[in-house]
């Protein structure tokens, strides 16, 4: 029983730094990006993952609180931040690759 609840506390662990991670990541990015990529606004998803963020700190993995709070947070991570890195330019490669020329990639005159 003990393993069990040493795997409960890790993944309790886990939420707290992933809707940590995610409440930071949307304090950070611009308030018109949001509005741009068409995802709510910044408030509200700074107000949804920090619920979640709280959420995951005060009740244990077994109730359905954190999993509502993961949700949130997944859905933020695989939907709204893409989203906004690609609207304010936070995506991928900065500045394409050292080959690239002002008109695409410069492949030695082949």
């Amino acid at each position: 029983m003990q393993g069990f609840a040493n795997f409960m506390w890790l993944l309790s662990l886990a939420l707290i730094f992933f809707s940590g991670f995610a409440l930071i990541d949307a304090a950070v990015r611009r308030e018109d990006a949001y509005r741009a990529a068409d995802k709510k606004t910044k408030p509200f998803w700074l107000i949804i993952l920090g619920i979640a963020f709280i959420v995951n700190l005060l009740f244990p993995v077994m109730s359905f609180l954190p999993i509502i709070g993961l949700v949130a947070t997944i859905v933020y991570m695989v939907d709204v931040r893409p989203a906004i890195r690609q609207i304010s330019g936070g995506g991928g490669r900065r500045g394409g690759s050292s080959s690239d020329g002002p008109y695409g990639p410069y492949n030695g005159g082949r």
